[in-house]
């Protein structure tokens, strides 16, 4: 298939189908501009159900779950549930507005870690690590303002000078990484385990997602851009390591040593949506042209979108189940309609949405 071609929108089908996020966003993000009716669109979704559950579950000093960068539950680590920015970045994917209720409350705290706070409560569920262990503080802080400047970018801050200044210093520090001998084997042995080189600053899934939302950055800082495309495209090393932070071992659920998918030389995608989440980041950069594991994929995908544009896989009994939780701000945007349309929706959005940013000519149904 020539990802250069054409590619079939279904706005009458996704207007039928899809939950309202999915007919907010096709109006906004994938119909022609103009459109009449998006702030009834808006305000369906602020109603809609998975909104307003989300949105219950924040407290007024804007806290989700206890914790800041939790994606999944955990008794080890002390998380009760997914934390602050995933759920803030969900809103954000859902189409929740920036000056929606639970933004504003959230964006108070965010940008104080970009304006470095040093209060203590602010480290959530690294606050035991940093408190036995000092020297673990500088990482954790680095971290979630990382976290945080990326959040704020997607829900359209970019423009903040605090944002810019931030999104800047990370892009400095993961550029080193990336001109350095470390890019090419950022692992050392700890005693008997494997961890990240305490030394190392590679990208990570927030380095990607902020890059991926402020096109004046990449501007700016092209070559760095580009350097992070070609070192994303390759294949991710399939070691098995953790991170040191203080006592702690912890999983790199957000490092990124290259290409996540794990797509093989035939296309196979194991985790729909980590794969689609990738592939949409890679594509605002404009690095999918150099990463043969996202054009496999797409290559894959699109062959199975029918002659409306639909997506519509062979034997699919169930939508697909993310299987790596870093995606639960991402996946999905329709709950479960237990409809075999709506099974298809999530997945027909955004491979249309892919081929918009790709740039690929586009013919709407």
């Amino acid at each position: 298939m020539d990802l250069s071609a054409p590619h079939k929108v279904p706005l009458g089908w996704l207007m039928e189908h899809g939950s309202e996020a999915i007919r907010l966003r096709t109006m906004r993000d994938l119909a022609p501009p103009g459109q009449p009716g998006l702030d009834l669109l808006e305000q369906a979704l602020v109603d809609s159900k998975p909104v307003v559950a989300i949105c219950k579950k924040q407290k007024d000093n804007g806290v989700w779950g206890g914790n800041l960068l939790g994606v999944a539950k955990s008794a080890k680590d002390g998380i009760k549930d997914v934390g602050t920015i995933a759920q803030y970045r969900h809103l954000t994917e859902l189409g929740y507005p920036a000056n929606g209720r639970a933004h504003r409350l959230a964006d108070r705290l965010l940008f104080r870690y970009l304006s470095r706070d040093p209060d203590p409560t602010l480290m959530f569920e690294h606050g035991k690590t940093v408190k036995t262990t000092p020297q673990s503080e500088e990482w954790v802080r680095d971290t979630m303002r990382e976290a945080a400047t990326a959040a704020l970018a997607e829900a359209g801050h970019g423009d903040d000078p605090r944002i810019r200044g931030s999104a800047h210093k990370i892009a400095t520090g993961v550029s080193s990484f990336l001109r350095s001998s470390l890019s090419e084997n950022p692992l050392c042995r700890s005693g008997s385990s494997l961890i990240l080189n305490p030394a190392a600053n590679p990208p990570t899934w927030y380095t990607l997602a902020l890059i991926a939302a402020l096109p004046e950055i990449r501007r700016e800082r092209g070559g760095f851009t580009e350097r992070l495309g070609q070192y994303l495209s390759q294949p991710a090393s399939r070691r098995t390591y953790t991170i040191a932070v203080g006592r702690k071992k912890l999983k790199p659920t957000h490092i990124l040593l290259g290409d996540p998918t794990g797509v093989d030389a035939r296309g196979h995608v194991k985790d729909i949506p980590l794969t689609l989440c990738f592939i949409e980041l890679m594509a605002r950069i404009g690095a999918v042209g150099q990463c043969l594991g996202a054009q496999r994929a797409l290559h894959r995908l699109y062959a199975d979108c029918d002659n409306k544009g639909v997506w519509r896989p062979k034997s699919l009994a169930s939508a697909p189940k993310a299987a790596n939780p870093v995606t639960v701000h991402y996946w999905p945007l329709q709950p479960d309609t237990k409809t075999v349309d709506g099974r298809l929706t999530d997945v027909t959005f955004r491979l249309a949405l892919i081929a918009v940013l790709m740039g690929r000519p586009i013919e709407y149904l």
